[in-house]
């Protein structure tokens, strides 16, 4: 572990807030008035241990003002063409291509959020295919919620965005998307509400599930170069205060 001091800090942290853009980050504002640009973040006893460029560095609590939540989406790269298949195949293989996320697992997560409901709306008003919240939808891009190909698409960027922002740990990627990344980062592991827990079990099972049904591979390996999958961490996935629907804005 690096322990670098305050104004060391304080230079790597402005200096890759300056250089940083299409990634996830969050602004630790400290109570001198500076600013530092973090790619995560954790509490370990009176200390944050902050990811940045070059390694992780831990800071005092204490000379902690607040975190502000910095979501910048990457632009979205060029549309794949995809294949003709039928009960949305086509479509999730084409933004599972296109994000470098396995379409087993977004299959999944369609069938745990909406079974496959293109017009599905929950009592949270979270909508479609992926159960995208009106805000979380906006800040994807998404001009009609309710267009298979629209939805599956922006629930598939924003799925693969959070796994990239847990290090292809699913288990918390699967939390965030239930019931938000300030819950996961407020606990620090899956929120202990018994509807994300559940939510979490069975998009995995279901995943596991279609992984052997494919020939025995295991879903903790990829199917194709770069395709994000899932870590190894705790499991767990709402009762309690969970956020909006199934998914909610991405924010810390």
């Amino acid at each position: 572990m690096k322990r670098i001091s305050l104004p060391v800090l304080l230079g790597i942290g402005l200096s890759f807030s300056l250089g940083a853009g299409g990634a996830f980050a969050d602004n630790i504002v400290l109570k001198n008035g500076a600013r530092l640009n973090v790619t995560g973040y954790q509490l370990v006893g009176d200390k944050y241990r902050l990811q940045m460029t070059g390694g992780v560095v831990e800071i005092a609590a204490d000379e902690v003002e607040r975190i502000e939540p910095e979501d910048v989406f990457a632009p979205p790269p060029p549309p794949v063409v995809p294949a003709a298949k039928g009960n949305y195949r086509d479509l999730v293989e084409n933004s599972a291509a296109r994000y470098k996320v396995d379409a087993d697992l977004i299959s999944s997560v369609i069938a745990a959020e909406s079974n496959f409901n293109a017009k599905a709306v929950s009592r949270k008003n979270a909508r479609g295919l992926m159960q995208l919240m009106p805000e979380t939808a906006a800040k994807l891009g998404v001009r009609n919620v309710f267009d298979p190909q629209e939805n599956i698409d922006a629930g598939t960027r924003y799925l693969g965005n959070l796994l990239q922002r847990y290090q292809n740990d699913l288990s918390l990627a699967l939390a965030a998307y239930n019931a938000g990344p300030e819950r996961v980062q407020q606990y620090g592991r899956v929120p202990p509400f018994a509807e994300t827990q559940s939510y979490v079990r069975r998009v995995q099972r279901s995943y596991q599930t279609s992984k052997d049904a494919a020939g025995g591979k295991s879903a903790g390996a990829a199917s194709g170069p770069g395709t994000s999958v899932l870590g190894t961490a705790g499991s767990g996935a709402n009762t309690g205060p969970p956020a909006a629907g199934s998914n909610v804005p991405p924010q810390m």
